[in-house]
């Protein structure tokens, strides 16, 4: 998708857990293991970006964990809330402002998205911390905190 604004845009990524492992796929673009996600398309909510974009990288159906506004407030639709949100840099001036989900998955089940990734694969926590594969600092914070918010639930 072209960016909808020259510095910002808003973007989504999952962290989705299975048996106590985090889903991370290596990037082609970006030439670093990331997790599934992207850019929040216009019309969409963050929620649906997120199924969205799990649903083509990966295959996977989810569950997106987090807290959520009660039902019953006229005009308003709760949507879960992300984990956390960051500004992070992709290129020259442009960044990207992310809502970063954490999601489960009914199965382990995925499929390799080849036009975007080189490779996908499940880590455990162990993995992230001792992997040489190029994994930014943030990633492996985020999945390491998936996997100890959820893994356990």
């Amino acid at each position: 998708m072209p960016h909808l604004n020259y510095y910002l845009d808003w973007t989504v990524s999952v962290f989705i857990i299975f048996e106590a492992q985090v889903l991370l796929v290596d990037h082609k673009q970006l030439k670093k293991w990331l997790p599934v996600g992207g850019h929040i398309d216009p019309g969409e909510d963050p929620e649906h970006a997120a199924h969205r974009e799990v649903e083509e990288e990966s295959g996977l159906s989810i569950e997106l964990v987090g807290e959520r506004l009660p039902d019953g407030f006229e005009g308003t639709r709760p949507l879960v809330a992300p984990a956390y949100l960051d500004v992070h840099h992709i290129a020259g001036e442009h960044h990207h402002l992310g809502m970063i989900y954490f999601a489960r998955a009914a199965t382990g089940a995925i499929r390799l998205a080849p036009d975007e990734h080189n490779d996908i694969r499940w880590f455990n926590a162990e993995d992230l911390e001792s992997s040489t594969l190029t994994i930014p600092d943030a990633v492996r914070f985020y999945g390491k905190e998936a996997i100890r918010r959820l893994a356990t639930i």
